[in-house]
């Protein structure tokens, strides 16, 4: 109830208007800064995460094994393959969430009072997480995916030579709709996680910092990073078998063969039918180590940039 009350206000402002909040183009800016620079810092793990969720024989024994056979086997550069679709995609997913999230809030307000319910900011975060699975994170990481299960950098060897070659060849052999494999799982775990992440992170910076839009108040990064590492948190654990069964369907190709999966359900139950329960939480612990960290670094330079426009553009003005 305190969090509705103080959106878009500071203390003494509940009889005057809402102060005008962040621009939509801001916080789009600030979501593209921040991608670009968790690409960089975690590429690695998400390598292993897909590397786990390939490994149908039991080749890798945990993310440690994983990581240092990768290493031994194919050279540290290994570790950061598929980093040009992965920052690509990072920085055009954040820019197109941060800047959809901000316009689906303002759609979900109360036109009299200005503020936002949880269940509108929620439903916010999934049509934000929904519309960037569809637009952005399906094709670029059916690429990803493809660049990351080939071992080596043979060229003889490698089927992909780059992103856009692997884009090209998968649109020739299997269709444009190649690019979309796996899209229905996509867009569960990216909805749910955004709707998590959004509600999250807003209740964590009110009930630890006592931070609210339009405050003035900018975050010291330490704090943006404790508040995006507990937001980012829940999502995996929740969204798990949605990620395994996206990764599955993603690096099938049409070409080689009969299709094992044909889809998320018949994914699911295959998957659960050979391999077991907790096959489909395969890589969740390099993703508990990756997205969480990652919605750190994000938070901290997102909230840098914002913070900063607020400060100079909205809380001055209102002084």
């Amino acid at each position: 109830m305190g969090e509705e009350k103080r959106e878009g206000r500071s203390d003494g402002d509940r009889g005057r208007p809402s102060k005008p909040l962040i621009p939509h183009y801001m916080k789009a800016l600030s979501g593209s800064l921040g991608g670009v620079v968790e690409a960089c810092c975690l590429q690695p793990i998400d390598v292993i995460k897909t590397r786990l969720q390939l490994d149908r024989s039991g080749t890798y024994k945990g993310i440690l094994h994983c990581g240092t056979t990768v290493t031994r086997t194919e050279g540290v550069r290994a570790l950061w393959k598929g980093l040009t679709p992965f920052a690509t995609h990072l920085t055009l997913k954040y820019t197109l969430r941060m800047g959809s999230n901000a316009v689906f809030q303002s759609a979900f307000k109360d036109s009299k009072t200005g503020t936002i319910s949880n269940r509108g900011r929620m439903a916010a975060g999934f049509g934000a997480g929904v519309l960037e699975a569809l637009v952005i994170v399906t094709p670029f990481e059916v690429v990803k995916i493809r660049l990351q299960q080939q071992k080596g950098f043979s060229p003889e060897l490698l089927k992909y030579k780059g992103p856009i070659h692997c884009a090209h060849t998968i649109i020739r052999e299997e269709g444009l709709r190649g690019l979309w494999a796996g899209a229905t799982p996509t867009v569960m775990r990216n909805g749910t996680n955004q709707a998590a992440m959004f509600t999250a992170k807003n209740a964590f910076d009110t009930v630890l910092w006592k931070k609210h839009e339009g405050d003035g108040k900018v975050l010291q990064p330490w704090q943006s990073m404790i508040s995006g590492f507990l937001a980012g948190t829940a999502g995996p654990m929740c969204t798990g078998p949605f990620d395994v069964v996206k990764t599955r369907l993603m690096a099938q190709n049409r070409t080689e063969g009969e299709i094992k999966y044909k889809g998320m359900l018949h994914a699911i139950r295959t998957i659960f039918a050979e391999e077991g329960l907790l096959a489909l939480w395969k890589g969740l612990l390099p993703r508990l180590m990756r997205i969480p960290p990652g919605q750190a670094i994000m938070w901290a330079v997102a909230d840098q940039v914002t913070g900063l426009y607020e400060r100079r553009y909205l809380h001055n003005a209102h002084i």
